[in-house]
């Protein structure tokens, strides 16, 4: 396995911070705003009434109630709450979703530029991870062709998010229904789906992998609280899958962690009964983001950024830019090269593309304030227009 590039990134950042640099940080994956005030008063509330103990492994009762509520009202899956597990984060849930599924030597398909965690937790499982590549010409969209040319009789797994982490990208459900085609006529393949984004979509509809016909016994749809309510540190993610997957994975957290903390829980709760509208809010600044930000890097020489429609990342390709040099003379050989540089040299702060398997892009996170976004695009206008291209 190795570490994760985003922490990574963001741990150097921080250390540029203490020693006194004006870092603007546009590496993690969190939004900038505060918890709902409903939700934080949920969660003292909970300590004051003395939800302090452990609760049962899966989770309250009455969350995964409520859990199961908003899937059948948002997502149309239906589910008893007994096929739903709620965890410390969605990335917990993917993990032992992951673990549950596959056996040593099994093939998971993951398209390209994906999360970074993706490929190590196939890894840790002993599975084999295989990358499916896509390019900024199709929004980093996987393709129903690319998806059957990718498949063996080794292939047990595919993992699809969307909104995609790092790239924003959006499978409409026009995209899924021809990708669903596929897996049906593959029958022993699982899918985990990613909807950890769901709410934050511009121009676009979400639709669930698992409300496909055919495809709710063999979906394992995982999500959370973190970045639609802006509850990242509060740590609550969920899967609701098949009972049998959700046994497997509940027994594995089990031994590893236990429940979310009962405080959490509580404030999920509340979360999934809050206005829809705070969400709407959060979602329209992103928008002005968005917009702000795809138009500047598109202005620098040599950038392509395809507008997401997702998340809160963009993912430009750069590669007309490795090879470069800068002022002194050192080589930008990889996206790497070019993340140390700009942050050593322009203090912004990204995560380079080869960690998330497109290695000509890189991963913005546009999950700032304005002003800062408008600084850093400065700042990044700067650090281009400060390499030069070989044999210019």
């Amino acid at each position: 396995m190795q570490p994760s590039a985003t922490l990574a990134m963001t741990a150097a950042a921080k250390s540029r911070i203490r020693e006194g640099h004006p870092v603007i940080g546009l590496s993690a994956g969190e939004p900038d705003f505060d918890t709902p005030a409903v939700i934080a008063e949920a969660g003292i509330q909970a300590i004051r009434d003395g939800h302090t103990h452990y609760t049962a492994n899966p989770g309250y009762p009455e969350l995964r109630e409520e859990i199961a509520r908003k899937l059948s009202r948002d997502n149309g899956i239906e589910v008893d709450p007994n096929q739903i597990l709620c965890s410390n984060g969605a990335k917990q849930s993917v993990a032992q979703a992951v673990l549950a599924l596959v056996r040593d030597g099994d093939e998971v398909l993951i398209p390209a530029p994906y999360w970074v965690s993706y490929p190590e937790m196939v890894r840790l499982a002993g599975g084999t991870p295989t990358a499916i590549p896509t390019t900024h010409e199709t929004g980093y969209l996987l393709s129903p062709g690319q998806l059957e040319a990718s498949i063996t009789d080794r292939t047990r797994l595919l993992i699809l998010c969307s909104p995609s982490n790092p790239t924003g990208g959006v499978y409409t459900p026009e995209m899924l229904e021809v990708l669903v085609e596929v897996l049906r006529r593959h029958p022993q393949i699982y899918v985990i789906s990613d909807e950890i984004y769901e709410y934050i979509v511009y121009d676009t509809a979400h639709r669930s992998l698992a409300s496909f016909e055919g495809m709710a016994h063999r979906t394992v749809t995982v999500n959370g609280f973190s970045k639609a309510y802006a509850m990242t540190g509060w740590r609550l993610g969920y899967l609701a899958a098949d009972t049998e997957i959700v046994k497997a994975a509940a027994k594995i957290q089990s031994q590893l962690t236990s429940a979310p903390s009962s405080i959490t829980q509580m404030a999920g709760i509340a979360a999934l009964r809050l206005d829809p509208g705070v969400v709407r809010d959060m979602v329209v600044a992103f928008r002005r983001r968005r917009d702000m930000m795809v138009e500047r890097l598109n202005a620098i020489e040599g950038i392509v950024c395809p507008v997401p429609e997702g998340a809160f990342y963009l993912f430009p390709d750069v590669g007309y830019w490795l090879g470069a040099e800068t002022s002194d003379g050192t080589v930008i050989r990889d996206t790497q090269d070019l993340c140390m540089y700009i942050l050593h040299e322009h203090n912004v702060a990204l995560v380079p593309g080869q960690a998330f398997g497109g290695p000509s892009g890189l991963r913005v996170s546009y999950a700032a304030s304005e002003s800062d976004l408008m600084t850093a695009a400065d700042r990044l206008d700067a650090a281009f227009a400060g390499l030069t291209l070989k044999g210019a």
